[in-house]
């Protein structure tokens, strides 16, 4: 198992930003996929962004251009930066390491709260 631990969560104002950060236990070179998921009360949890082990990216449509997920390999980190932030942002933020058939982990979450 690979654990990650998050933070960097907060209240912000609308249109503020914020950095999430995502430690892993492990050499994040290894792990195929990392990334960020969130959920929000009421819903199912969704993709917001990935980055691969070759550096490839993609997110979610309701964050593009606004959000961008990184990575250093150095420091076993994955991060997010969180800009112009809405309310629809508000959710309990999860970092995600899919190491496929050698197995899928998850942290604890990290709660992001944007007034309006």
């Amino acid at each position: 198992q690979v654990q990650l631990v998050e933070s960097g969560g907060g209240l912000v104002q609308a249109g503020g930003s914020l950095r999430l950060s995502c430690a892993a236990s492990a050499s994040i070179f290894s792990i195929n996929v990392m990334g960020w998921h969130r959920q929000a009360p009421g819903k199912q949890r969704e993709l917001v962004a990935v980055i691969t082990s070759s550096g490839a990216t993609k997110y979610a449509d309701s964050v593009k251009g606004r959000f961008t997920i990184s990575r250093e390999n150095a420091n076993n980190t994955v991060y997010l930066q969180m800009n112009s932030l809405q309310p629809e942002d508000t959710a309990v933020y999860y970092c995600n390491a899919d190491r496929f058939r050698r197995g899928n982990d998850w942290g604890q979450g990290t709660q992001v709260t944007v007034s309006s």
